[in-house]
């Protein structure tokens, strides 16, 4: 199965033989073992190419599900007993950074001392292989098939101003009226301006909006709302206590709301490299932040879940 699943993935028989030093002509006698034992072809072989049958494609799929979780169960077994220590490098955009995980990085390094924590926060979207990155914390929907994902936490975003802005600004019952009002938007790429809602009916309702101020740094549209310069999209996970506080109020609870191209997708993720095994320091880091948002729940993460 893994010499298979090997010569797929490298794109020929040899590759595979090179991987466990073995000739290729004896790598494809044992897939010729396998294909005879499924009663099938999975391979169509030439001298220059290897392509998948329809059943190879099948075999394929569930087979180095298969090989991934015996290596994950090996490397368990491995650490059993081991004192979890060395470098684990996180990757994750600012905002999320700044305030969904360093206040918890105080608790993972006093349990695991170890463990050196190396965070590094940045708007720019990283390659984990090139960058040397364990751990990247993403939010909404990913489609990067290489590697693996798991969810965190569940969140989701909303439009929040200061009751300054609202007093001095006309009235706002529906999404439509955001047109006429200062937005303070976020954007990865500077003219890309509209809020997606959908309202309790599952009526979908795209606003372009504008104003006065727009830039790719998160934790600035909460400060500009909070000092009254408009309206702006957050998750609630950031303004949470300015809601509480009173110094910012949400709109449109029964909406749901996203930057458009996000699918309404606003999980938080962390993803690894597929061909990487996830270390103990790695599940553990997994581990504390999933417990941490998990006992926060009626807090920043759920706090409009109802």
């Amino acid at each position: 199965m893994e010499l298979f699943v090997l010569a797929v993935q490298r794109g020929s028989l040899s590759a595979a033989g090179r991987h466990f030093g073995m000739a290729p002509a004896s790598v494809s006698r044992y897939v010729n073992a396998l294909e005879d034992r499924l009663g099938t072809r999975l391979l169509n072989r030439t001298s220059r190419s290897l392509t998948l049958t329809e059943a190879g494609e099948a075999y394929l799929a569930t087979a180095a599900s298969v090989i991934e979780q015996l290596a994950a169960a090996e490397t368990r077994v491995a650490e059993l007993g081991k004192t979890p220590s060395g470098t684990l490098r996180v990757h994750s955009r600012i905002f999320v950074g700044s305030q969904f995980i360093v206040p918890y990085v105080p608790q993972f390094l006093k349990r695991y001392p170890d463990i050196n924590l190396v965070l590094m926060l940045s708007n720019e979207e990283i390659n984990l292989a090139e960058s040397n990155v364990d751990l990247d914390i993403r939010l909404g929907k990913l489609n990067d098939s290489d590697l693996i994902v798991s969810k965190l936490a569940e969140t989701e975003r909303c439009v929040v101003a200061s009751p300054k802005y609202l007093d001095a600004a006309p009235t706002i019952t529906s999404p439509a009226d955001l047109s006429q009002h200062s937005c303070l938007v976020y954007t990865k790429h500077i003219g890309s301006s509209v809020w997606s809602f959908i309202n309790k009916d599952g009526l979908r309702s795209d606003v372009r909006v504008s104003g006065r101020y727009t830039t790719d740094y998160g934790p600035s549209l909460k400060t500009l709302a909070v000092a009254g310069f408009g309206l702006a999209l957050l998750p609630e996970w950031s303004v949470f206590e300015d809601v509480a506080a009173g110094r910012l109020v949400r709109l449109f609870a029964d909406h749901r709301v996203s930057h458009i191209g996000y699918d309404f997708d606003n999980g938080v993720y962390c993803v690894w490299q597929r061909d990487r095994h996830q270390a103990l320091k790695t599940r553990l880091f997994i581990d504390h932040l999933k417990s941490c948002f998990s006992q926060s729940a009626g807090g920043p993460l759920n706090v409009y879940a109802a």
